[in-house]
């Protein structure tokens, strides 16, 4: 666990030094609020509406933060690095390491998005309260319960996109694969919450990633419950659970093939 912990030190005092390169994101940060704070503003006809269960203070900040979320996670290492190092060979190399080789990634990818969404916070925080105002019933002690789940969410997140990443042991690129990942994400956990869809869908939709990374911590800061926080909880440490297992059996398959065609 040790060398994890050096890993992740050394690549989050290494991001310190690119911070005027995550606020050139704010811009387009900037206008997806607008354009989404105007969208939802014309969507809702008098003060006090819901919703599927969401006022319009509610659904614009639902949006800013798991805009927020989507913007902090993003990262070439999981997606790109992962690819690059098994086309490339490099992973040969790395696969020898006194580590194992997704946790590794896992370790650099925590110390970047640290800073990451640290600086979307901060950026989503005071945005928010100029554009739309205090978040309604809003409580500190509630942003310190849904830190744990924030951060297993994009844990959850790192497990998925490795493991789509890591396909390129037997495919030539998985891009397609990533893109289609990132825009479900984006398009039904980020832009809409779970409860704008069909009751019938809403299930299915439970039972992907969406449920966890985005929806479950930005549903939280919005309207927290005690009964919500457990079962998103326990969503988020079944799916990491599952993906940790998904992750470990892919990189043993795909370290044997490599050791069985020569690597």
């Amino acid at each position: 666990m040790r060398k994890y912990v050096v890993i992740y030190r050394a690549v989050f005092i290494e991001n310190l030094q690119y911070t005027a390169n995550i606020m050139m994101g704010f811009i387009t940060y900037l206008i997806l609020s607008v354009v989404f704070l105007n969208l939802w503003g014309y969507m809702y006809d008098a003060p006090g509406e819901l919703i599927a269960g969401y006022t319009k203070e509610q659904m614009i900040w639902y949006v800013m933060i798991t805009e927020m979320i989507w913007f902090g996670a993003r990262s070439s290492t999981v997606r790109e690095q992962v690819a690059a190092d098994i086309r490339g060979g490099n992973i040969a190399y790395l696969i020898n390491k006194p580590y194992c080789y997704p946790f590794y990634i896992l370790a650099k990818y925590t110390g970047e998005w640290n800073i990451q969404l640290s600086m979307y916070a901060g950026l989503t925080a005071v945005v928010g309260c100029m554009m739309v105002g205090a978040l309604p019933n809003f409580h500190w002690s509630t942003l310190a319960a849904v830190v744990p789940c924030i951060v297993l969410g994009m844990t959850i997140h790192a497990v998925f996109k490795i493991c789509i990443s890591m396909l390129s042991f037997w495919i030539e690129d998985a891009k397609p694969f990533q893109w289609l990942y990132d825009k479900l994400i984006l398009v039904v956990g980020t832009i809409f919450p779970v409860e704008i869809f069909p009751a019938a869908v809403q299930p299915v939709l439970k039972l992907t990633p969406i449920y966890t990374v985005c929806y479950g911590p930005a549903k939280l800061i919005v309207d927290f419950s005690v009964e919500k926080y457990l079962e998103i909880l326990l969503a988020q440490v079944l799916y990491l659970a599952f993906g940790s297992v998904i992750l470990l059996w892919i990189y043993e398959r795909g370290g044997r093939k490599l050791y069985v065609n020569g690597g």
